[in-house]
């Protein structure tokens, strides 16, 4: 008498492969997602340092830096600049960006003097916020852990 035997999984054996499977993600999965924030942060200071050197061009040409809004991704010059000739968001592409760019005054002084160019997340970045970088040097940002932003 030949018995066959059936040579599928038994339940017990899938149900601990699913389990290890579950562990290895819930290690994965926030190491994931901390990179990909290490990476908008790091698209964010670069689309400052290149919008402060744009300033830095407008300043040498008009003698005044150029402030303006960014709600939403519709910016508005304000304090007598007329237009908008910057990029206003990080990124290849408006709609692939991962921050708005803005530019006012700095703390206590006027826009011919100081400009404070800013990076404000789309989607909330709750240790950095919005990152922020005056023509004086100085960085900053408004999160709650300061050491991520620089």
């Amino acid at each position: 008498m030949n018995k066959s035997t059936n040579g599928g999984f038994a339940l017990m054996e899938l149900m601990i492969v699913v389990a290890i499977i579950g562990i290895l993600a819930s290690v994965a999965y926030p190491a994931y997602t901390d990179s990909v924030l290490k990476g908008k942060r790091a698209e964010a200071r670069t689309a400052l340092a290149e919008l402060m050197q744009q300033q830095e061009r407008f300043m040498t040409q008009t003698n005044s830096y150029c402030a303006f809004s960014n709600t939403g991704g519709t910016t508005a010059a304000v304090d007598g600049c007329t237009s908008v000739p910057f990029k206003t968001f990080s990124g290849d592409s408006q709609a692939k960006s991962a921050y708005y760019l803005s530019a006012d005054a700095c703390p206590s002084s006027t826009i011919k003097e100081c400009v404070r160019v800013s990076a404000v997340p789309i989607r909330s970045d709750p240790d950095a916020g919005t990152l922020q970088m005056l023509s004086t040097g100085t960085k900053t940002c408004t999160g709650t852990k300061t050491t991520v932003c620089w």
